[in-house]
């Protein structure tokens, strides 16, 4: 019984006559239609039984957590989705709603199922879904009347302790971004795994995934020595390989909506502005200190763990059903999209440090500017210790042919700004000082031209001495403004 398999369509609702396909688009509504093969799905004898824990989920999917005996948690999420839920209840039975759920057929339904052998061939952490339909368990229980008989995706939830599981890094402890972000800006004994989270980054390109807010990500937690490292685990592939811009209707909404990126065979810069547009605030936070170089590397990378060969066999994956309808155009797209990845990287550095925002932490910070003759800014941020030491953290070279205004805030506790070097300044570089007595300190060979430093005072008994090439200027901070939480608050990152 647990092995038996049905037919079934995951939404033939979604099937329009050429007219409405015509102005609202084709989409994926013949792999929606399409009927395939899927296990029932028995909570009573996965992992020896599973108990259901909550329902959860976004207005769109249904979704339902599970506990194993180990204390492992699994998600059932439902394949088909209904926006429409978001509507005031007085909209909800109304042409919009209904064109809303119609725009369902975007999504390619059995897109998550191929991410898996890609992801792993990228070096990119990932869940394992498998697509189930639910059986009608009683041991579903209070739960069974809204979940039984679903077509549903099956995987493992980034949370807590999973030191068996090789595609999440094998960590003891996985965390929220929430609590993530909150550790990083509370102290410089963690660190992100920057250049892991650059090449998650541009495999979210590669599959056209725009939707990568902080809730799209959890982390796993390392302990090196006296830091503790935070790896991303990009979850949710709802929004990859979105296919949007194929109605006369949908192409003109996608105008006016440019975070809407489809899954076409280019990554142009246009597509690189809307594939960020949600996760801006978070990539600055992770990405200011890495160079044009590491953009680079991990391009190639990607470009070369991602072969003909990978992206054939990942498609394999599919049912056979699926495979038939979709495997040509998906292998053409993914194959020259890849391809693309080294541009795609370029306008992605480029648009992150136009404008770079480097934080501190709640702790002491040092950030040393060395400015130089040819005009670059050598920025280097340091942990200072009780004992006065340093610990070098970041480091970078900013060019003001790619940097027009750099800021950079020392948030709370006693921070320190040294100043040394000579040139002529061509980035607007504004310093925040942040909560506590903070310091200005001026190296004998600091000598500038041209753009002054703008040094705001927050009027909390700075050390901040009359210097030439500095500008001071009064600021009354709002309650929280600069310090961990407050930054984390402004950029939408709490």
């Amino acid at each position: 019984m647990a092995d038996s398999t049905v037919m079934v369509a995951a939404g033939k609702h979604y099937l329009r006559s050429g007219f409405h396909r015509f102005w609202w688009g084709k989409h994926y509504r013949k792999v929606w239609a399409e009927p395939v093969a899927a296990p029932y799905f028995w909570i009573s004898q996965f992992q020896g039984g599973v108990t259901p824990l909550k329902e959860g989920g976004s207005f769109q999917t249904k979704n339902l957590r599970l506990v194993d005996a180990t204390g492992h948690e699994y998600v059932l999420r439902s394949i088909d989705k209904d926006p429409s839920k978001a509507l005031p209840k007085n909209l909800q039975k109304t042409f919009i709603a209904k064109l809303m759920r119609d725009q369902t057929s975007v999504i390619q339904p059995y897109g998550a199922f191929i991410v898996p052998a890609l992801a792993k061939a990228a070096g990119v952490y990932h869940t394992n879904p498998r697509l189930v339909y639910i059986a009608d368990d009683p041991a579903l229980g209070d739960f069974r009347k809204d979940f039984a008989h679903m077509l549903a995706l099956l995987e493992e939830r980034p949370d807590g302790n999973w030191e068996d599981l090789e595609s999440f890094g094998k960590p003891h402890d996985i965390v929220s971004s929430k609590n993530a972000f909150q550790d990083l800006i509370k102290s410089p004994a963690y660190q992100v795994d920057r250049k892991r989270y650059l090449l998650s980054r541009l495999f979210d390109m590669l599959l056209s995934d725009w939707s990568r807010r902080e809730d799209q990500w959890r982390w796993s937690v390392f302990r090196k020595g006296e830091v503790t490292e935070l790896a991303p685990i990009p979850r949710d592939r709802d929004h990859a390989f979105f296919k949007f811009n194929d109605g006369v209707l949908t192409k003109l909404v996608s105008v006016f909506k440019p975070n809407y990126q489809s899954f076409d065979k280019t990554i142009k810069e246009k597509n690189v502005k809307g594939l960020i547009r949600s996760s801006l605030q978070m990539d600055a936070f992770f990405l200011g200190y890495l160079t044009q170089g590491d953009f680079q590397a991990a391009a190639q990378k990607l470009q070369e763990s991602l072969t003909d060969a990978v992206i054939d066999k990942a498609l394999q994956e599919w049912p056979p059903q699926i495979r038939e309808l979709s495997v040509k155009e998906f292998a053409a797209k993914l194959k020259s999209r890849r391809d693309d990845l080294p541009k795609a990287a370029a306008t992605f550095y480029q648009i992150l440090n136009q404008e770079v925002l480097l934080p501190g932490t709640d702790a002491p910070d040092v950030f040393q500017l060395n400015f130089r003759e040819d005009g670059s800014l050598l920025v280097q941020h340091f942990a200072l210790h009780k004992n006065q030491e340093r610990t070098l953290l970041h480091e970078k070279v900013f060019l003001p042919s790619e940097t027009q205004r750099l800021s950079i805030y020392g948030l709370g506790e006693e921070d320190t700004f040294v100043l040394q070097g000579k040139g002529e300044n061509k980035i607007k570089v504004r310093l925040y000082g942040g909560e506590g007595t903070d310091v200005l300190s001026v190296h004998q060979s600091f000598q500038l031209s041209g753009q002054k430093l703008l040094l705001f005072d927050e009027e909390d008994g700075n050390d901040y001495p009359k210097t030439k090439g500095v500008e001071r200027e009064e600021y009354t901070p709002a309650a929280q403004e600069f310090n961990g939480a407050g930054w984390l608050l402004r950029h939408r990152l709490h």
